[in-house]
């Protein structure tokens, strides 16, 4: 049985793919957003009243942030140390934040036209602690289309 119209997804059921790789172990993502420029202009009509225009400007990049285990993920360890080390020639990739429905079917996807990692933040570490570890992973992007 698949979503009936007006279903909301469910914020569980989630996975990142970055070039066509998906990444395991995510715990959450967050703060998706990109934005544009709101240009205003006036100008006066025919009969001479004024009139106040808003037309979309230029498109901003975008950021979101990732949360996940630490884990010894090579592939996604190797994509961070690339954008950290600045060899932006091959940390440069297409992403894409993928929602899924109970089935695990792909319904919403988000894509990140030349995304890569601009910061790292590891969880805090601490003696007797039975704490996982984490990485929350800031990801910038040039493009959002969500289809």
């Amino acid at each position: 049985m698949s979503l009936q119209p007006g279903d909301a997804l469910t914020t569980h059921n989630f996975g990142l793919q970055i070039d066509g790789i998906m990444v395991e172990y995510l715990q959450e993502v967050s703060s998706l957003s990109m934005e544009q420029d709101v240009i205003e202009y006036q100008q006066v009509s025919a009969d001479g009243k004024p009139i106040i225009k808003k037309l979309p400007g230029v498109k901003k990049a975008g950021e979101c942030t990732v949360t996940r285990g630490a884990t010894q993920s090579a592939t996604f360890s190797e994509w961070i140390k690339q954008s950290i080390d600045g060899n932006m020639g091959s940390a440069r990739k297409n992403a894409s934040i993928i929602m899924m429905d109970y089935m695990d079917n792909p319904v919403k996807r988000y894509h990140l036209r030349n995304a890569w990692c601009n910061k790292v933040e590891i969880s805090a570490v601490k003696a007797g602690d039975a704490s996982a570890m984490t990485e929350q992973v800031s990801i910038t992007f040039e493009e959002l289309v969500i289809e």
